[in-house]
């Protein structure tokens, strides 16, 4: 995590991007409206970046131009200009006669290098990229050799760099240790007594604590999605201007791991209703999930929320009748008109606007909790995208519309560092993330054990599902 407080002061209601007056006069083609940079050339931009020794640039800026930079240049490039920058300053810096404006100069480029490590620290994985920030340190530290300050700031920044980009890596490799979002593992025809099966109402009877174990897991998975994951939805898709670029952007996986989670849970909330024998006891598991999604959206866990109310509206839960008919439903009722999709899930929204609105004014980390839909939110990104261009017609970049993605990122970027106020119960996480779940095919035919096929089309697709499944062992 960022070990400068970047994000707390930056992108609040308006993203203004205000210059000092200075600034204006470097950089003559950036468009301004109201005082709001809206759009400008890459040369132009990457210019602004770069601090002078009257002139630092806001951190909404940098956060904003370095998140969206990766869409038009690689960041070992950005790197490469924002040195050749720093090389004619300190040369026009040296030929006067004041040490301590180079070492001010110094400290600003530190101080540029710095945000950029924490906030972005995945830009730094090639070796082209660690090259070129080197090259720019080396520079940098010859002006303050005397008292060797500068060279243990950078010291200090590049081991923490390094000490960032090996936790990742440590967390990709246990990723692909996850269980799959389908397993077809001792399927599944019902052979077993009920007595012998553990479900989750044997390892976990309170809703209330089984949806504090979900928002701990959800907190845990969501501290490792990076901006630049969530800006690989638009850099990934057709936004990349130099098509030579794809083949070099290091593929992360922590979007789809998460995407996973949200099909594992779903699955598994499936495969817990369908696999119970007896209606009576599916019937209270069913009541048991409604009362647990409704105590995720009390606390602001929407994902899991959603997830929960997926899996119960899968076919082969959907069409268990005769227990749905036991079941009382006003609750589950109320939870999905949250998530109705009418209007672009305006209920759902309102409800996500008021967690937030409850978080900001929070006192307790308790009351900070808000997890959106997450599916949800890549498509807000993704929309974003599709419907401004990347640039206008003069060619500039479209910067306003890269201040509207930063800004629902950076909601997202302060979401995810809350700390959860949940102890962790190591065996309800357990059963939760490791529980054997059905395929979409054993998922049917457990439902069509506990309830019959109802027409000719059901008991069709009864009999085929059957006989793969017994071909298939």
């Amino acid at each position: 995590m960022p070990q400068t407080p970047i994000f707390s002061s930056m992108l609040g209601s308006s993203c203004s991007g205000q210059v000092q007056p200075d600034m204006g006069e470097r950089c003559v083609d950036p468009v301004y409206q109201d005082g709001n940079l809206v759009s400008g050339s890459l040369e132009a931009l990457i210019e602004r970046l770069v601090p002078t020794m009257d002139y630092y640039p806001d951190r909404t800026y940098i956060f904003t131009f370095l998140l969206s930079s990766r869409v038009f240049i690689h960041p070992h490039e950005l790197l490469a200009k924002v040195g050749q920058i720093c090389i004619k300053q300190k040369q026009q810096l040296e030929t006067g006669t004041e040490a301590e404006k180079l070492k001010s100069f110094a400290a600003k480029i530190i101080q540029l290098l710095k945000e950029w490590t924490e906030t972005f620290p995945y830009d730094f994985q090639d070796e082209k990229s660690m090259k070129e920030l080197k090259e720019i340190a080396h520079r940098i530290t010859q002006c303050d050799e005397e008292n060797g300050t500068v060279k243990k700031i950078i010291s200090q920044m590049t081991q923490n760099l390094l000490m960032a980009l090996s936790a990742r890596s440590q967390y990709q490799e246990i990723r692909e240790k996850f269980r799959q979002p389908v397993s077809d593992k001792g399927t599944i025809l019902k052979t077993k007594p009920q007595s012998t099966q553990k479900d989750i109402l044997s390892v976990c009877c309170d809703p209330l604590i089984l949806a504090q174990q979900l928002t701990y897991i959800e907190l845990e998975r969501v501290s490792n999605i990076y901006p630049e994951d969530l800006m690989q939805i638009v850099s990934h898709m057709d936004s990349l201007d130099n098509h030579k670029c794809r083949g070099d952007v290091t593929k992360t996986y922590n979007l789809e791991a998460y995407d996973n989670w949200f099909n594992c849970l779903s699955m598994l909330v499936a495969t817990e209703i369908c696999r119970v024998v007896k209606k009576k006891q599916r019937t209270r598991m069913v009541e048991f999930f409604i009362d647990v999604a409704r105590e995720c959206f009390n606390i602001g866990n929407f994902n899991s929320m959603m997830a929960i109310i997926s899996g119960m509206n899968l076919s082969p839960v959907a069409r268990l009748k005769k227990t749905w008919s036991k079941v009382k439903t006003a609750k589950f009722d109320v939870l999905e008109h949250h998530m109705d999709p009418s209007s672009n899930f305006c209920n759902y929204r309102t409800a996500l606007q008021g967690a937030a609105q409850r978080s900001q004014t929070a006192n307790s980390n308790r009351e900070k909790i808000v997890i959106p839909v997450f599916n949800l939110f890549i498509k807000d990104i993704y929309f974003l995208h599709k419907i401004h261009t990347n640039r206008l017609p003069n060619g500039q970049i479209n910067f306003k519309k890269f201040w509207e993605i930063s800004r629902q990122i950076h909601d997202f970027l302060t979401w995810k560092q809350v700390e959860c106020p949940f102890e962790k119960d190591k065996k309800i996480q357990s059963y939760l993330l490791t529980a054997p779940i059905y395929s979409e095919e054993a998922l049917f035919i457990a439902s069509f054990e506990s309830e019959g096929p109802e027409n000719h089309m059901e008991k069709d697709s009864w009999k085929t599902l059957r006989t793969t499944l017994l071909n298939r062992a």
